[in-house]
């Protein structure tokens, strides 16, 4: 075995075999193979591609490089994963709600990247809470509360760090068969009976069009079914904000509204995305029932409660439940934005509302940057609803008057208002696998 070879292969066409990816990837785990070494292998899948059963042999191999996890709970173990989007915090809905139908939910997310928001920079707005925790640690809040928010320990696909920071620089991050193995080398080291993907598609999206995130969808879901995993993937809308606020203390806000009883498209996707999973893992015996057990959870509170007490065992106040309003941090600076004419809401960028988030601070524009919690943009109108000149298309909080005037200009340029309201779109598109 040596790099050269593999790499030598894959540049010719030819897949290497199950034995040739394991060495590669503890290659790049441990660093016995270089960044040149490595760069070359990323540039030539990325050139050549991969078929189904390498990609899935890559993928096996880089989540063997570190810890896999092994359940002994008494009830399956479910997993969810987005692709990205903005106003997205449907898995701190969804990961409580399929807790209190009886299910684990042991979720290894991210921070924010590029306009999108991370998960884990939204649970870390809530003062005291700190989402790195231990295997130990993961385990009991799992067995405690049901679900665990948290982000990788170290020890989690070793290989993925290294070779996720080579494509970077490489040019090779849009590569098909890199991502993923990336995403799911991480998801399969939590070893979920059932996964389910929402791959999202539009302006907020990463996948702007329906052809490349199916052909995304199909990719994880192939992956995942030939390393064990039922997997099912629903290919959703991303042209506009899922929830109405964008922000890190905003869509905890957003979060704790919804578990409360508001109904929305945060209900509504989650009730989707919640009853392929049990139904899935055997917890329903069907989708429509699955999806009736998924908003029960929401509606009557039981879901509101296993977020709270995940949340208070990751750091947050005693009585956070109760007073969550009090705790959340809160922009100085509130600016309404004024619609330029009346009319409807006809389109809105996504992308650009949130790169309007990331210069408020909201976000990072290099991994260094400090995150400010509290800012955003709250009181987001949908796609459709009427408005009239001048009136608030959404409220900017900033940290400052200059910044908040900024970002104003910013989301009135983000949505488009005219005459006539936009045919409605679907929240699912496609379901695969």
């Amino acid at each position: 075995m040596e790099a050269r070879a593999i790499i030598a292969e894959l540049r010719q066409g030819k897949m290497p075999d199950e034995r040739s990816f394991n060495w590669f990837a503890q290659g790049l785990a441990d660093g016995s193979v270089s960044d040149a070494q490595a760069g070359a292998f990323a540039m030539a899948v990325c050139w050549r591609g991969l078929d189904t059963e390498a990609r899935s042999a890559l993928t096996r191999a880089m989540r063997d490089t570190g810890d896999v996890f092994r359940w002994e709970l008494d009830g399956p173990v479910l997993d969810k994963h987005s692709t990205g989007g903005v106003g997205d915090c449907v898995s701190l809905v969804l990961a409580p709600a399929l807790a209190a139908c009886g299910a684990y939910v042991p979720m290894i997310s991210g921070r924010g990247l590029g306009h999108t928001g991370g998960t884990l920079d939204k649970l870390e707005a809530i003062p005291g809470v700190s989402t790195q925790v231990t295997e130990d640690q993961l385990r009991a809040i799992v067995a405690k509360t049901g679900c665990a928010i948290v982000g990788a320990s170290a020890g989690i696909a070793p290989a993925d760090k290294r070779l996720y920071a080579i494509r970077d620089v490489t040019g090779t991050v849009e590569s098909l068969d890199l991502i993923t193995a990336s995403i799911l080398s991480k998801k399969l080291a939590a070893s979920p009976d059932a996964l389910i993907l929402d791959v999202k598609v539009g302006s907020g999206a990463f996948m702007k069009s329906t052809e490349d995130a199916r052909a995304l969808a199909e990719a994880l879901t192939q992956t995942a079914q030939a390393a064990g995993c039922a997997c099912s993937a629903m290919i959703t809308d991303m042209n506009q904000p899922l929830a109405a606020s964008l922000g890190n203390a905003l869509e905890i806000a957003e979060t704790m509204r919804t578990l409360s009883g508001a109904d929305g498209p945060l209900v509504e996707i989650s009730v989707i995305l919640g009853g392929r999973l049990l139904a899935d893992c055997g917890l329903a015996q069907n989708e429509a029932t699955g999806q009736s057990a998924i908003r029960a959870a929401i509606k009557s509170g039981a879901a509101r409660d296993r977020f709270v007490s995940m949340l208070i065992e990751l750091g947050a106040p005693e009585d956070f439940g109760a007073g969550w309003q009090g705790y959340l941090p809160d922009a100085p600076v509130k600016i309404p934005v004024p619609a330029p004419r009346s009319g409807f809401v006809a389109a809105i960028n996504g992308e650009a509302l949130g790169h309007a988030v990331v210069r408020l601070g909201g976000g990072r524009l290099v991994e260094s940057d400090h995150i400010d919690p509290s800012v955003g943009v709250s009181a987001l109108l949908r796609l459709g609803q009427a408005v009239e000149s001048a009136a608030p298309l959404a409220v900017v909080h900033a940290a400052t008057q200059e910044t908040g005037a900024a970002a104003v200009r910013s989301v009135q340029a983000a949505i488009t208002v005219a005459e006539t309201a936009p045919p409605l779109t679907p929240l699912v598109y496609e379901r695969v696998g």
